[in-house]
């Protein structure tokens, strides 16, 4: 009796320390930030995550995939930016591994797909983890379902992020504008080739904020007092 009583003990301590640990990642944050090209997102997810204290991942996990296909991280942004169908992503497939005795020595043709995938499952077991802050990636359409997310778009008038980039980049303004034209038109060609929806879509987003000459420091103080709020930080 005495020792079924110490098992009964026992086993439901692992239970609870089980039930417990699940709890604690199921309990996880995650911050969602899509932004234009030129308005400051970034810049806004790396002070917001201090103020928080969670890490802020973006372009970074660009270079752990881009070993795995052992192509540059530009070749996977042109990648990325293509218009793609599941049956090109099939016939590419076809065509590289119909063979049986190539598929031992091929390596794997990146799509935009197989990319999204690789991120999604860096960011969800990323997201397991801690909670955490994901800059673009597609991150609203990857934790859309996670009732612990919460999703932001930045956005700035045109002039303003064009400004922005040409002085960070030390470019001239046409080159500036072009840059920016060109960045957005990849990041809603990958964002509706992986999701079918447009990045620009409000509906993806708990915030859609114009940040056109506000205070950074301004804006993720009311962000980082109102997420605390919310998730009861």
């Amino acid at each position: 009796m005495t020792e079924n009583f110490y098992w009964d003990i026992s086993e439901n301590l692992c239970i609870f320390a089980f039930l417990k640990n699940n709890a604690k990642n199921m309990n996880n944050i995650i911050i969602t930030i899509n932004r234009e090209c030129g308005s400051g997102g970034k810049e806004i997810a790396l002070r917001l995550g201090e103020k928080l204290g969670f890490k802020v991942y973006g372009r970074e996990l660009l270079e752990t995939i881009a070993e795995k296909y052992n192509i540059s991280i530009e070749e996977m942004d042109r990648i990325k930016a293509q218009k793609s169908n599941w049956w090109s992503d099939f016939c590419r497939f076809y065509t590289q591994f119909g063979a049986a005795s190539q598929i031992d020595t091929l390596e794997p043709r990146p799509t935009p797909q197989s990319l999204y995938y690789a991120e999604e499952q860096m960011l969800r077991e990323l997201a397991a983890q801690e909670s955490c802050i994901v800059v673009g990636r597609a991150g609203f359409h990857i934790f859309r379902n996670n009732p612990n997310a919460l999703h932001l778009l930045i956005t700035a008038d045109r002039n303003a992020r064009i400004n922005r980039i040409s002085q960070k980049e030390n470019i001239s303004l046409d080159e500036a504008t072009k840059l920016v034209e060109h960045i957005d038109k990849e990041r809603e060609t990958f964002t509706q080739n992986i999701a079918n929806v447009s990045r620009y879509d409000t509906r993806n987003y708990d915030f859609v904020l114009n940040v056109t000459d506000m205070s950074f420091d301004m804006l993720t103080e009311l962000l980082a007092k109102n997420i605390r709020h919310k998730f009861h930080l």
